[in-house]
């Protein structure tokens, strides 16, 4: 099973057909479906299921696709990463992480990098704090940003200079419009939205209290925008971080932070004892200078 059988089979999977895989690989249909069937008989499962008109996969195939994409992915990482120029710094950086709003850190970090040697790239990956952790174990990821609470033990990290004020996003014509605050017990029996982190959930309930247990949620998720979505069309009210959903003028929602406060750090985090490309290290040297240079101006504040 190699790069290139893997290629191929993720063709086939994206594009539905033999025909249209091979049309886009640009081999032919026999030597495709060949190597298909070559690559069935080496797993010894099934991994399509072979309409009249379109193939689909298998539960075997979906597990091979997740499987292969990454090792298709980790593979041109490396090469880029080995033909990169010697001369001066290039090559992509990859970052993942929830959201935030102190992916501007990140995001400044980037703009230094780039000032100084153009020819680095950055590939982003949006996702909750277990995707972000599993790509940082297979190597698809450099660095991620994670919101707290989360445990560093087996990372290195930097620790930003910025905090996230949780609350809870809402109608601007409901019924909890206009305060300056929602406490436990506003809370208590409105369908809630919530993040689907068990760490998350674990620091709402503590900060509910004896209230804890009136919580009703309506929906979890792992990402705000559709949830900001829902709440928009009455599902109900999301608990999550300010500064990620529009509730600017014009805005039907609005963002009310929860009282007593609930504020979360965030870090940078990279493998232990990673050795990283020159553009990576180039990006960590920057976020360095960029943290140290925020600091320098809040201290003089």
């Amino acid at each position: 099973m190699d790069l290139r059988t893997l290629r191929y089979f993720l063709a086939v999977a994206r594009e539905g057909t033999i025909s249209a895989a091979a049309q886009s690989l640009h081999v032919t249909q026999p030597t495709l479906s060949r190597q298909m069937m070559e690559l069935e008989d080496e797993l010894g499962a099934p991994l399509f299921a072979r309409g009249r008109r379109r193939i689909a996969l298998t539960e075997e195939g979906r597990f091979l696709e997740q499987r292969a994409e990454e090792m298709v992915a980790l593979a041109e990482k490396t090469l880029a990463e080995f033909r990169a120029p010697e001369d001066g710094v290039s090559g992509e950086v990859a970052i993942g992480g929830g959201e935030t709003d102190a992916m501007r850190f990140v995001a400044r970090a980037a703009v230094r990098v780039r000032e100084a040697s153009p020819r680095v790239t950055f590939r982003l990956f949006s996702g909750n704090a277990q995707s972000v952790a599993e790509r940082l174990e297979q190597g698809l990821l450099d660095f991620g940003l994670f919101v707290e609470p989360a445990d560093p033990a087996d990372y290195e990290f930097l620790r930003l200079p910025a905090a996230d004020t949780w609350g809870l996003l809402t109608r601007r014509d409901g019924p909890l419009a206009g305060r300056s605050c929602v406490r436990p017990a506003d809370l208590a029996g409105l369908p809630l939205l919530v993040s689907d982190r068990d760490m998350v959930a674990n620091a709402i309930a503590g900060w509910a209290g004896q209230d804890g247990g009136r919580l009703r949620c309506a929906a979890r998720y792992n990402l705000l925008f559709n949830a900001a979505l829902m709440v928009e069309e009455g599902l109900g009210h999301a608990l999550c971080l300010d500064k990620l959903a529009r509730t600017g003028p014009g805005s039907p929602l609005c963002f009310i932070p929860l009282e007593p406060r609930l504020e979360v750090g965030l870090i940078v985090v990279w493998k232990k004892r990673q050795r990283f490309s020159r553009a990576a290290a180039a990006f960590l040297e920057c976020l360095r200078e960029e943290i140290a240079s925020w600091s320098s101006h809040a201290f003089k504040a």
